[in-house]
Formats: C-alpha cells, structure tokens, sequence
C-alpha cells in the first residue's frame, strides 16, 4: 500500500478550474441500485428461492446500509465538495482528489478498511503530495462513499446472478413438475427450453444443475442438453459450477468486509488519525516553547484551520 501510495500521488494531476459537484448524484444512482438489489433478493426470499450468502449478508445489513446513506447525505450537503482539490485525469476525473484515494484504498482491500494501513498509505502519498486539511477531513466521508459504491459493485453482480439463476429455476420448476405428472411430454418442454435459448452463464448452469442432479434418470436429458450447448464452448458443467461457486465466495467476501468497514468508520477517532496525518500539525508540534502541544484538541484545531485559511489567502494574491 505504501508504495501504491506514492504511484497514485505521482499520477494525480488537478485541475484549477472550478466544477459542479456529482458525488451526491452519484450517491443517489448507489442507493436506487441497492433498493432495486434489495428488492429484488427479498422477493426470492420470499418466493423461498435460494439466495447466495453475499444476498443473506446484504438483507441482514440493509438496515446499516440505510443508515450510512443517511450519514453520507447529511455529511456530503451541496456545494461541500466542491471546495476540495479535484482531478482532471484519470478514471475520476472532474472528482475530488480525496474521493480517488478513498476509492483506491477500498479496492485495494476489497472493502476491508484497517485504519493503520490508511495511515500509512496516506503518509506514503504525502511524501510525494502534501494533502490539506480539508481533504484529511474528509477521508471518513469519502471512504463511506467508497464502500456504497463497493457494494453497490458487488450488488450489480448478485442481481445478474439473481436474475439467471430465476430463470434456471422458471425451466426446473416447469420440468420437474411435467417430469411427475405427464413424463411423455417432457420432450415438449425440454425443446421448449431449446427454442427459448437461456444464455448459460455460471449462475443458470449451477442452479439448473443444483435442482434437476440427482432426481430421476428422466431428468438427465436436459443436463445432457446443457452439457453439450457447454461443449460446443469448450466449457463443462463442472467449470461452470466451480466459477460461480468461486464467485459467491467473493461476493461474499467483499460485502462482509464492506459491511464490516462501515461499522468501523462510526467507531474510529477521526480526530486522531487527522492530526497524525496532517502536514500542518508537524509544523506545530515543532513550537520550541510546546505551547501548542499542551493544548486541548479544539484549540489545537483553530490553529491548524487558522494556517490553512492564512495558506489559501496568500495563495490567492
């Protein structure tokens, strides 16, 4: 991380000209996508569909998830960014620089946050790019942002899932259920299912599979249909069956940590991780009378915003 630090500062280039903010928009396209998600799995639930842990993970935090929607709005309010140093390459171009690191810093950990290795990754970039205080700030938002869009990501991925494996489940039901009632006409439905052409991905294959496996030797024609539209891509049931299975287990990763780090963000003295962190403080804890060091913390914070607001004026004479 220490050395991913010192790459992104080195590619960070910012734009001097002043833009309309799109993180609230963006915030906003998360959320309608993690309700449409929500949605979506609570109405597998209900129909008593098999859900993918990650899903579980989801509906059983969705509260929390909630909750830190709520925070980000009321912690991101309109014309709040625009005040922070924005980039003008890269994938997030025309965002804020602070926002690009909050969302490096996620991807690298796979939505898991340890605030250690962001003191460090942060340090690493300020040997190459001194942060001001108002991005240090807003690092906790930034990340929160970061981690909605991490699960908004990984929520994209389970309703495809979802959606795949409801049609695997809409041609087992029909065939399971003609299979025990009128077996003569299985062939009708099995050619049904030709003509309609399901895309086999990972998810259709393994829960087709998961459901007709195992039953009546009936039910091996149409695994033996899938088995060899599989070949003709050079693809078996097996591979199929181990990359979703793969897939889950990632998923579920991801939101677990996501979820994990959004608990630890209500939790961590941001107070402290902005002082050790801020290029400011150096310079005043190094008052050789340690007038400043014998300060209680909302003192010590007027005088670190008293030098950034000093720093900004001269800047712009």
């Amino acid at each position: 991380m220490e050395e991913h630090g010192k790459t992104l500062a080195g590619s960070h280039k910012l734009s001097t000209e002043r833009a309309a903010s799109r993180l609230l928009r963006r915030l906003a396209e998360n959320e309608e996508v993690l309700f449409e998600v929500h949605g979506l799995l609570t109405e597998a639930v209900t129909g008593d569909r098999r859900i993918a842990p990650a899903g579980e993970w989801l509906l059983d935090n969705f509260y929390l998830i909630e909750e830190q929607i709520r925070t980000a709005k009321r912690h991101l309010p309109k014309g709040y960014s625009r005040e922070l140093p924005r980039l003008v390459n890269g994938p997030s171009a025309g965002l804020p620089r602070v926002y690009d690191i909050a969302l490096e810093t996620i991807s690298h950990g796979d939505g898991r946050l340890d605030v250690e290795s962001l003191g460090s990754f942060v340090a690493s970039y300020q040997t190459v790019t001194i942060l001001n205080l108002g991005e240090l700030w807003a690092i906790p938002t930034m990340l929160r942002l970061a981690l909605i869009e991490n699960l908004r990501r990984v929520a994209v991925t389970m309703a495809a899932g979802r959606i795949d494996r409801n049609l695997a489940d809409h041609w087992a039901d029909r065939i399971t259920e003609i299979a025990r009632t009128d077996p003569k006409s299985l062939i009708m439905v099995i050619a049904d299912m030709t003509r309609a052409d399901p895309r086999l991905s990972s998810p259709f294959v393994a829960e087709f599979v998961r459901r007709l496996q195992g039953q009546s030797s009936a039910l091996a024609l149409p695994l033996t249909w899938i088995e060899e539209r599989l070949s003709e891509a050079g693809l078996t049931i097996k591979h199929l069956v181990q990359s979703e299975n793969q897939q889950q287990a990632a998923d579920q990763v991801s939101i677990s940590n996501s979820i994990g780090s959004l608990r630890l963000l209500g939790s961590t003295d941001w107070r402290n991780f902005v002082e050790s962190a801020s290029a400011v403080e150096k310079i005043l804890q190094g008052d050789p009378a340690q007038a400043y060091g014998r300060m209680d913390f909302a003192t010590r914070d007027r005088y670190r915003q008293a030098g950034r607001r000093d720093g900004r004026s001269k800047r712009q004479q």
